[in-house]
């Protein structure tokens, strides 16, 4: 008998461990668990059963074999994960209905104000330092994001080699993927960046660097992406967006604060690269302010003939 959860966090870590060994019906109920805890708290075991298509009983068994009583205790598990969180959904929900947040600027304002609360109250402190300790001292550091997510790559990659040498960005053309990852080594760190619906060459790239021995991080929309399960540091970012289009606001922030405090952690070295680059942009007048500000010439007017 497995030793039950006693919270919705231990919850979500023992489904994402024991995904690959469900069966299809019950990786449908542990996907609708790990994705939409907030809905499943309010449903009942009939209604529950009807989104993950399988039997009422199946749902009985499958919360027994996590050592839990019943269905009522997965609906406690994510009501309690629910309550953790409702301060800022109420929030939200009162902005909307009081129409504080008319406009569409406002909304998004008010909206991404609620992704980050919730992408950065998941972090774990410590956690996140082992991350930035790694993030530090690793030999190298690969970061890959395709198409939505492939701007969020090529920022981290590029915050983090201002801070640190040998980082590079995975972005291969079409069919080269294979020829990117000859440079994986064992005991570098291989960072993915993907959300639903989830690139197939991230999925497989990461799962191939925790094979070959490197520390891997997922930065991804929720615990059920496959990226999760193939993380040693998984990061969970609030992607949701006012209208159709999702929102990346979360992962440029989450980036920005990697990115700051692995440069806090090496300190002395970080200004050593910061500086280094300044002199290399300078000898390169990279910046227009570098170059000698000129007016323009006025045209002459033309001389009438006599």
């Amino acid at each position: 008998m497995s030793v039950p959860p006693q919270s919705y966090a231990e919850l979500r870590a023992e489904l994402q461990a024991r995904m690959d060994s469900f069966a299809p019906g019950q990786r449908r109920v542990a996907r609708l668990l790990l994705t939409d805890p907030e809905a499943t708290a309010f449903r009942t075991i009939a209604e529950t059963a009807r989104e993950a298509g399988v039997h009422q009983s199946s749902l009985v068994r499958f919360a027994t074999n996590l050592g839990l009583g019943g269905y009522p205790d997965l609906v406690k598990l994510c009501r309690e994960h629910l309550a953790e969180r409702a301060h800022l959904v109420g929030r939200f929900e009162r902005a909307e209905r009081n129409g504080t947040a008319g406009g569409l600027l406002a909304r998004v304002v008010e909206h991404d104000q609620q992704n980050l609360a919730r992408t950065f109250e998941r972090i774990e402190p410590e956690e996140w330092q082992r991350l930035v300790r790694l993030l530090a001292a690793a030999p190298r550091v690969h970061v890959m994001g395709l198409r939505k997510c492939l701007p969020v790559a090529q920022l981290l990659a590029y915050l983090l080699h201002m801070v640190r040498p040998d980082v590079r960005l995975i972005a291969p053309v079409s069919g080269g993927l294979v020829d990117e990852l000859r440079d994986l080594r064992d005991q570098d760190v291989f960072i993915a960046i993907a959300i639903r619906r989830y690139t197939a060459d991230t999925v497989r790239a990461i799962r191939y660097a925790r094979e070959h021995g490197l520390h891997t991080v997922a930065l991804t929309d929720d615990a059920a992406s496959p990226l999760a399960t193939a993380a040693d540091f998984p990061f969970f970012v609030e992607t949701e967006g006012v209208t159709l289009l999702r929102s990346v606001t979360s992962f440029i922030s989450l980036v920005q604060a990697m990115s700051t405090a692995v440069a806090l952690e090496t300190g002395a070295r970080s200004r050593a690269e910061l500086l280094l680059d300044e002199e290399l942009l300078d000898s390169f007048d990279v910046y227009a302010e570098n170059e000698p500000v000129s007016r323009p010439r006025r045209p002459r007017a033309r001389r009438q003939g006599k």
